[in-house]
């Protein structure tokens, strides 16, 4: 899919990170790193499991605290491309924790919400760091999901800068 083909819905958040490619692609193939970024300020992820190969599928877990107590919410889906270490391509389900779709409005998401989104990642080398375009297709662009992307980058740049100082 090249960019004119990309939906008007769309989150596309451009970073730069002081990190060679090769470390910010294992951020994105590497559970245990994902683990340690993925999601929004305040969710973890307990469980990350991947294959990261095309036609290998990703199951990925993400918790938070709410009043009511820790709630979860999993995501399956499907590598479509994976050009190590320049471009990702993944599905993004919302799933129960055996990877079988659900409904996006029982998880409290907005009516209209697409049942499968997809993720590209690109990822290319800027001067010694990288430069990285997530494009989420199927998130309006002014959701909630948006600035989770957000919040999660800003923690990616964290985890990277702790990888550097060790």
């Amino acid at each position: 899919m090249t960019d004119k083909d990309e939906p008007q819905n769309a989150v596309v958040i451009e970073r730069r990170f002081n990190a060679p490619v090769g470390l910010i692609w294992e951020m994105w193939t590497d559970p245990e790193h994902l683990k340690a970024w993925y999601g929004p300020t305040g969710a973890t992820v307990p469980v990350a499991r991947m294959d990261v190969r095309v036609g290998g599928t990703r199951l990925i877990c993400m918790e938070m605290q709410t009043p009511k107590g820790p709630m979860q919410m999993w995501f399956v889906g499907e590598y479509l491309e994976v050009h190590k270490p320049e471009r990702l391509v993944f599905t993004d389900s919302v799933s129960d924790e055996n990877g079988q779709l659900v409904s996006p409005t029982q998880m409290g998401m907005p009516e209209g919400h697409p049942t499968t989104t997809k993720v590209r990642v690109d990822l290319q080398d800027d001067s010694g760091g990288t430069k990285m375009v997530m494009t989420h297709a199927g998130i309006p662009s002014d959701s909630p999901g948006a600035a989770g992307w957000a919040m999660a980058f800003d923690k990616l740049a964290a985890h990277v800068e702790q990888q550097d100082s060790r």
